[in-house]
């Protein structure tokens, strides 16, 4: 069900434009996603001279990063509505321009709750480049290679994140810790400069500007699947997303997933450079190069999703099911698990220093290889309106794990260890392992079952669907998806 006018055959559809266009389209939404992770993690380089600069206490400086991350909390509940009323390139431009903003003034800051409220409002700002880099994909590519391009627009979250401390280490100590924030606004810049002619590709809002052009009055669509009234939009975004995190299933099993994937992949930022430089003596430039094996495990994760889901494709004779889309995530919990255990007990002076970095590449290897399994499955797993309540829901829940768990893995690791530290995640993270295999499993009947399956509209005038097991409905009319 498309709430859209394009047709298919129309020249202004996304998916009929020259492939030159399309993969320029893809590349600006990479690469202000890109930006955005580079900020959150570049600020851990400066983190010392900031605890220093400021004389605050180390979890004090941590909120400064866990901040950003709960700044891009709300990027999921907001963005689609935003979106609807004015499309995805006018909010791409707007939402790069005002992070920058807000990274300036983290540079500027002449004291520590400054510079905590700018970190704040900037990830505030610039999280809707993370949210709707999905939906640019699903506009421009097609729903039988949603993994392909999944794989790709989340490497941009896990490459970014993996350059912010590998390029800012060696900043700050030539400069100091205001040097990071300046090189992410720098970095931004560009990026905005990048993004200027960006191509509109949002099914609903083309042919109102190609109708306003024409100075014709605006096309006749079906209402919006995020809402068109207040109460609507916060049902969608903010109370069924609360009621699937409890009732729904398959929301619960992959939202409490991803989000142990996310505290642990956001906390390696906190523990990585602590472990290199009091176990091994690393120096802060040494250490940054330390995320080049995060980000070869990123690389590892795209390229092996790509060529399973292509291999897979093939093999179909029919349509492919969603839930052939799990098969990263079965291997990738096993990598998780592994490596979780693999890393804690071999950071230690006894075992060669690359044995945890080699370890960390395996987990994040792991990691991407999930989320990318875990949120495409969620992208038809219900109706647009449902499957829009399921992202938020599982966006929101592992970005707030995962700004909580920096703030609390620093006494963790000095109390009981990282080799237990880690193996606590490690035994939490056995159970996840079977999620994908329930999923392949029993979703088709989870699914079916769903209260969010039988509904295709949140407007009453849409008539209720008798069947959802294995149909295909890309959910791209929403305005903005989930992808932080």
């Amino acid at each position: 069900m498309l709430s859209h006018t394009l047709d298919v055959n129309d020249p202004d559809n996304p998916m009929n434009w020259p492939t030159h266009r399309r993969l320029y389209a893809s590349a600006v939404a990479w690469a202000m996603a890109f930006t955005v992770a580079f900020g959150l993690t570049s600020y851990t380089a400066g983190l010392p001279q900031i605890v220093e600069t400021f004389n605050i206490s180390m979890m004090q400086g941590i909120s400064g990063f866990s901040l950003y991350l709960f700044g891009i909390f709300f990027a999921p509940i907001y963005s689609p509505h935003v979106a609807e009323r004015y499309g995805r390139s006018t909010m791409y431009s707007v939402s790069i321009f005002c992070c920058g903003l807000f990274h300036l003034g983290a540079a500027l800051s002449p004291s520590f709750a400054s510079l905590a409220v700018c970190r704040f409002f900037a990830g505030l700002t610039g999280g809707p480049c993370l949210v709707l880099i999905e939906g640019t994909f699903a506009d421009v590519w097609s729903a039988e290679t949603t993994n392909t391009y999944y794989a790709f627009l989340g490497a941009a979250s896990y490459f970014g994140a993996a350059s912010g401390p590998l390029v800012s280490n060696y900043i700050v100590q030539a400069g100091n810790w205001r040097w990071a924030e300046y090189v992410t606004l720098m970095l931004i810049l560009i990026v905005f400069a990048f993004g200027l002619g960006m191509p509109e590709t949002y099914g609903r809002e083309i042919p109102r500007r190609r109708n306003k052009t024409r100075g014709l009055a605006p096309p006749h669509q079906s209402p919006a699947e995020s809402g068109i009234t207040i109460g609507q939009m916060v049902q969608i975004t903010v109370i069924i997303p609360f009621k699937q995190l409890v009732l729904e299933p398959i929301v619960v099993l992959v939202s409490f997933t991803l989000a142990l994937n996310w505290a642990v992949t956001f906390q390696w930022f906190i523990t990585v450079p602590a472990v290199l430089q009091t176990v091994y003596g690393f120096s802060p430039q040494r250490t940054g190069l330390a995320f080049i094996g995060a980000i070869g495990g990123a690389a590892l994760a795209a390229l092996c999703a790509i060529a399973i889901e292509q291999a897979v494709f093939r093999s179909c004779n029919t349509t492919m099911a969603i839930e052939k889309r799990l098969v990263p995530a079965m291997y990738g919990g096993l990598m998780i698990t592994g490596s979780l255990f693999w890393i804690g007990w071999t950071a230690d002076p006894k075992f060669h220093y690359l044995s945890p970095i080699f370890g960390t590449a395996v987990f994040i290897w792991g990691s991407l290889s999930v989320l990318i399994s875990l949120v495409t499955y969620l992208f038809d797993a219900y109706p647009p309106a449902g499957t829009l309540s399921a992202l938020t829901a599982a966006a929101c829940t592992r970005i707030a794990v995962a700004g909580i768990i920096p703030l609390v893995i620093v006494q963790a690791f000095t109390n009981i260890g990282g080799n237990w530290t880690l193996s606590i995640f490690g035994f939490i993270s056995i159970p996840c392992i079977a999620v994908p295999f329930v999923l392949y499993k029993w979703g088709p009947a989870l699914r079916c079952r769903s209260q969010y399956s039988r509904s295709l509209s949140i407007h009453s005038h849409v008539p209720v669907a008798t069947e959802m097991m294995g149909t295909e409905s890309q959910p791209y009319e929403s305005a903005g998806m989930q992808n932080v």
